[in-house]
C-alpha cells in the first residue's frame, strides 16, 4: 500500500480538549475529505485521537471518537469513575474499542503505512517531562493505543497509565499545544487546530491543596500543573506571532458549544456539525496558506 503525503514543508498540530474535539473532528474531515496530507503530525491528548484517526485516513472514525461514541453504556459517567475506570473509561475507550470487532475499528495497516512523522506527546510521572512518542515506538496496534491512552489520561477524571514500566498522564499538562516539539523537529510552518475561540487564554490552577494531595508521590505533576497555564499563554503568543510573518495558521473554532466533559449526543453532533461547516468555509483560507499565498484574515 503506497500512502503519498503532499503536505510536507508544514507541521499540522492538534490541540487537546477532550470532548471539544467533537468541533475539530468536523475540521479534521474537511481536510481529508480535500485531500489535504500533511507530512508531519503532532497531537497531545485528544489531539492524539485526532492524530491517529488523520494519519489513517479513516473520516467515520474521527466522528464517532467524540460523537457515536457517548452512545455506547461502557463509554463512563459518574458510575464509572466510581468504580475507578475513570469517568471516560479509559481502558475500554483507547484499548478496547479499537478491534476489528468492536465500536471503533482502527485501520492500522494504513496507520503504518503512511509516511508521516509523527509526534504524541504524554507525561512522564516518574520522571516529570514530557515523552514524545514516534513511530519507532509503535510495533503493534497495542502499543499505538496504550500511548495514545498514555497521551490521554486526563488527571483526576481518568486513572494514571502503565505502560512499559512507567506511570503517565494526559500530556496536555505541560501546555496542551505541541508546538515544541515541531519546532525541535526544525519545523518552520505550522497549521494548528486549536480548541478554544480566539483571545482565550488560561487561568491558573485552582484547588491547588487537593491536587498537592492527590499527587504527593508525584510532585513534579503538581509543579508542572501549576505552570500550565503559563506555559499554554506563551505557546498561544508565540503562535500568533507566527501568524502575523505568515508561518502559522491557526484554526479557531468560531464558537464552542460543548465542554471538555460533555456526554450529550445531541449537543456533541452539533458541535461537530459546526466545525464541518466552518472548515467547508474557509477551505479557501487553508490552501492559500499552504500553497505559499498571502491570505486574508479572518474575520472572527
Amino acid at each position: 500500500m503506497e500512502i503519498v503525503n503532499n503536505i510536507k514543508d508544514t507541521a499540522l498540530i492538534f490541540e487537546g480538549g477532550g470532548m471539544r474535539a467533537s468541533y475539530t473532528a468536523g475540521i479534521l474531515n474537511i481536510l481529508l475529505e480535500n485531500e489535504i496530507y500533511f507530512n508531519y503530525v503532532a497531537g497531545v491528548s485528544a489531539g492524539a485521537s485526532h492524530l491517529v484517526n488523520y494519519l489513517s485516513r479513516d473520516t467515520k472514525r474521527a466522528k464517532k471518537s467524540f460523537v457515536d461514541i457517548v452512545l455506547d453504556p461502557k463509554f463512563g459517567g459518574w458510575k464509572s469513575f466510581f468504580k475507578g475506570e475513570g469517568f471516560f473509561n479509559a481502558k475500554y475507550l483507547y484499548e478496547e474499542t479499537a478491534y476489528p470487532d468492536a465500536l471503533l475499528p482502527f485501520d492500522f495497516e494504513t496507520f503504518m503505512a503512511n509516511p508521516a512523522e509523527f509526534r504524541i506527546g504524554a507525561f512522564n510521572c516518574n520522571n516529570g517531562r514530557l515523552e514524545y512518542f514516534t513511530k519507532k515506538d509503535i510495533h503493534c496496534p497495542e502499543d499505538l493505543m496504550k500511548i495514545v491512552r498514555s497521551s490521554s489520561s486526563y488527571p483526576i477524571l481518568m486513572p494514571k497509565t502503565f505502560y512499559k514500566g512507567n506511570c503517565y498522564i494526559d500530556g496536555g499538562i505541560v501546555g496542551g499545544i505541541p508546538l515544541d516539539i515541531a519546532k525541535r523537529d526544525n519545523m518552520k510552518k505550522f497549521f494548528v487546530i486549536l480548541t478554544h475561540q480566539k483571545g482565550y487564554r488560561r487561568e491558573p490552577l485552582k484547588f491547588k491543596g487537593f491536587l498537592k494531595a492527590y499527587y504527593r508521590k508525584y510532585p513534579a505533576v503538581l509543579e508542572t500543573m501549576l505552570k500550565r497555564h503559563i506555559n499554554y499563554n506563551q505557546t498561544l503568543d508565540e503562535l500568533e506571532e507566527l501568524e502575523r510573518k505568515g508561518q502559522a495558521f491557526l484554526v479557531y473554532p468560531e464558537t464552542m458549544p460543548v465542554s471538555r466533559e460533555e456526554t450529550d449526543y445531541d449537543r456533541l453532533e452539533e458541535s461537530y456539525r459546526l466545525g464541518y461547516a466552518q472548515g467547508k468555509k474557509d477551505l479557501h483560507l487553508w490552501k492559500n496558506f499552504l500553497e505559499g499565498n498571502t491570505y486574508e484574515t479572518r474575520q472572527i
